[in-house]
């Protein structure tokens, strides 16, 4: 608690005294849920008095409880004790007054940590990298829709005016959104969020922000879930929407969460470079994020509409294969040589928890470096196969993964149950409701 006391001193030398904190919790869908702490209350927090139920980490989708989690009212609801993230404080620029925020985590009283926290499932992964004197560098890219505000929920997006079907790296686009779009920069540099370059992505309305790489694995995480916190809220006072549903539009490219990965030793050198070819070490990485990728498919994609992706046609690689530079490949190597020798994972859509798919990516490339799985021939190859497609059934997936081992290895085997109950729970209230089409096609023929 002495560093957030002495993060928290800088902060208010710079900004003063905030009027109010956002707390932000991670919950297991990537949601921020929490509540506001008045700034000249913080002082709560070493006595432990700043609390929400554990089974806030745990809802569904919906923001429901899940009775079959044994979490919530069925176990009395108990708190935890909120502990903050200091790094992560930070004002908050679309915000009226004096605002800040800040990430929490959450304990159980006389523990220090919680298997429920996703952000703590990937600092595992990590720790077992640092066993081996191995440590990752990451870089992610984020792509999402800016479309017209809609008067219902259940409305379907529409473009901003003047959008060609194809934007494909035009620049004009950006001009049109300028003022979105650098207010997003400067919001981002603000809020310390390192972001590099931004592009006019294919689809009408679309935009990719790539971030910058760092061995700072957890707050590369951090970053992509608070940009898109930063992203709907700038985008709203502009009066318009954002969002990064994986697939908003069914006839224009998806939503996706790539994320490049790197490994140093201890003495900084990027054990993944190689003089000739692609090194041993690299090999091994992507044969591992290749041989779990299809049991730890409902982490990449973990939603109903997540599974549109993975479509014929759907602009998004759907199978799990690699090549040395094919876009058209889920494990994509740019490099192979010095210190951008890396793999890039192209599976995610960018409706993911961060820290759980970090971890699954990870967690992939780990298993391979110990296993040694075999590795499948390139795309690049002119021999090399089709390997089977990842599935599109969203049940098939998440009964996979509750039954996988790797996804226990990484998640733990209670926090893997949780999640394969939440995902049956939200198919059951999603998947089972008549759609529109429906009615359109079926009632007045039949």
């Amino acid at each position: 608690m002495d560093k957030f006391e002495k993060s928290f001193t800088g902060y208010t030398e710079t900004f003063g005294v905030p009027d109010r904190i956002e707390l932000m919790l991670c919950d297991l869908n990537g949601i921020l849920r929490g509540k506001w702490l008045p700034g000249d209350q913080t002082g709560k927090f070493a006595k432990g008095d700043v609390r929400l139920p554990l089974s806030t980490y745990a809802p569904n989708i919906l923001g429901e409880e899940v009775e079959e989690t044994g979490l919530g009212i069925v176990a009395g609801d108990p708190d935890g004790r909120l502990v903050p993230v200091e790094s992560s404080l930070a004002p908050v620029p679309w915000a009226k007054g004096n605002v800040a925020q800040m990430l929490v985590e959450m304990v159980e009283a006389g523990k220090d940590d919680n298997p429920l926290s996703p952000r703590g499932i990937l600092q595992s992964v990590l720790d077992r990298f640092a066993a081996k004197d191995m440590f990752p560098v990451v870089a992610s890219e984020l792509e999402f829709y800016i479309f017209k505000p809609r008067a219902n929920a259940s409305d379907a997006p529409q473009p901003p005016a003047r959008t060609p079907d194809a934007q494909n790296y035009d620049l004009e686009i950006l001009d049109r959104q300028e003022d979105i779009l650098t207010e997003i920069q400067a919001a981002c540099a603000a809020q310390g969020l390192a972001t590099d370059t931004l592009i006019a992505e294919y689809g009408p309305g679309q935009f990719e922000i790539n971030f910058h790489h760092t061995g700072d694995v957890l707050r590369a995480a951090d970053t992509a879930l608070l940009f898109r916190r930063l992203v709907r809220a700038v985008v709203a006072r502009h009066g318009m929407e954002a969002s990064f549903m994986a697939k908003p539009y069914a006839e224009f490219p998806g939503n996706g969460m790539h994320l490049h990965a790197s490994l140093v030793n201890g003495a900084g050198d990027n054990v993944f470079s190689a003089d000739e070819g692609v090194g041993e070490t690299l090999q091994n990485a992507v044969a591992g994020v290749l041989s779990t990728m299809a049991d730890l498919q409902a982490i990449f994609a973990p939603h109903m509409n997540s599974y549109r992706r993975f479509q014929p046609n759907s602009f998004a690689p759907t199978a799990p294969d690699w090549a040395l530079d094919h876009r058209g490949a889920s494990v994509r190597i740019p490099a192979t040589k010095g210190p951008g020798a890396r793999l890039e994972h192209r599976i995610s859509g960018a409706d993911v928890n961060p820290y759980l798919a970090f971890a699954a990516i990870l967690g992939g490339m780990l298993h391979g470096i110990e296993t040694k799985p075999a590795l499948p021939l390139s795309l690049d190859d002119p021999q090399a196969t089709p390997s089977a497609p990842l599935g599109h059934d969203w049940l098939m997936a998440v009964e996979r993964f509750a039954q996988a081992d790797i996804a226990a290895t990484i998640f733990g085997t209670e926090y893997r149950d949780i999640y394969a109950t939440l995902r049956r729970d939200e198919i059951s209230k999603i998947a089972t409701r008549l759609t529109q089409v429906e009615y359109e096609v079926y009632l007045g023929r039949l």
